[in-house]
């Protein structure tokens, strides 16, 4: 990850994710808002899990660039098989890549297998990968003090903000609140990925009295003194409030534009025959609450996950 390729293609990757999960998140509550219960993941017609196949790939690669194709030498141990130093954040970015494509194999095989409470058990992977990656990136062997450092640190806000709501899905899977915040931190933590791999690796951007220099096998910003440092920061922070806001912003369009396009339908109230004393063929309403189970299939197909 220490390129602009190695920030803006993961930032494209979650990005997308993050817009999937908002697309289909706002789709599923604007049909029936009354009965909205937020998926773990959204199947699609033919290849059903074709969401989780793609980031099943998308990790492969991540994994093959950090450990195979993106080293120096294709070198990743010394000659005593130990790890050097210069290669302990592939090592990193390989166990965050590694936790998310366990999370999407676990899910493919809990829902192959119909698995109870598999919903549950999934959002319980899906979190723990979170976890592990605003750990790793809170203990990063990078570097810490300058301008990449203040933008891993933001980095941190973003990902505990998916962490918390990720967690707050289990106990909560009819909050809508919760998954349009998740799914905006998935937004903003692509965004945030692409500006930091601009802004960290395009020399143009680098701020006053700072330059690019070459350590332990890829570039980083330095600055020749306090002052150009303290201003660097300031930088990245402003940038930070002014892409989320513009995030923001872009949410609640996206948001009322998605509520004009999908008008919540009448509340169909199905009937079933009526059974025991009822034997007149006389039909009863049956309660419909949880029937939203069958828009659960994501966009352009219906189907149930559970």
């Amino acid at each position: 990850m220490g390129t602009m390729v190695g920030h803006v293609l993961p930032g494209t990757a979650f990005l997308t994710f993050g817009l999937w999960q908002l697309f289909n998140h706002i789709w599923l509550f604007a049909l029936r808002p009354s009965s909205y219960r937020a998926p773990v993941w959204f199947p699609v017609r033919r290849v059903r899990h074709l969401e989780l196949i793609l980031v099943i790939v998308g990790m492969a690669i991540a994994i093959l660039m950090e450990l195979i194709i993106g080293p120096v030498n294709h070198q990743l141990f010394d000659d005593d098989g130990t790890i050097p130093s210069n290669h302990l954040h592939n090592f990193e970015h390989e166990s965050m890549s590694l936790a998310m494509l366990v999370y999407a194999a676990v899910t493919i095989h809990m829902d192959r297998v119909r698995a109870p409470m598999r919903d549950t058990i999934s959002q319980l992977v899906f979190a723990t990968a979170f976890a592990q990656q605003l750990l790793i990136f809170h203990l990063h062997s990078a570097d810490h003090m300058g301008m990449e450092g203040q933008f891993h640190w933001l980095l941190q806000t973003i990902i505990a903000v998916t962490l918390v709501t990720t967690v707050l899905g289990i106990p909560c899977p009819r909050s809508f609140a919760v998954s349009l915040v998740r799914s905006t931190s998935l937004v903003f933590e692509g965004v945030w990925f692409i500006v930091a791999g601009i802004m960290l690796w395009t020399p143009a951007f680098i701020p006053k009295g700072c330059f690019l220099n070459f350590e332990g096998g890829h570039d980083v910003v330095r600055c020749r003194t306090d002052e150009a440092l303290y201003r660097a920061k300031s930088l990245v922070n402003l940038q930070f409030s002014w892409y989320l806001t513009a995030t923001m912003v872009f949410v609640v369009v996206f948001y009322l534009q998605m509520m004009k396009l999908y008008p919540e339908g009448p509340r169909c109230v199905p009937l079933v025959k009526g059974s025991g004393n009822n034997d007149r063929g006389q039909f009863n309403i049956r309660d419909d609450e949880d029937d939203l189970e069958a828009a659960k299939g994501g966009f352009g197909h219906v189907g149930s996950m559970s």
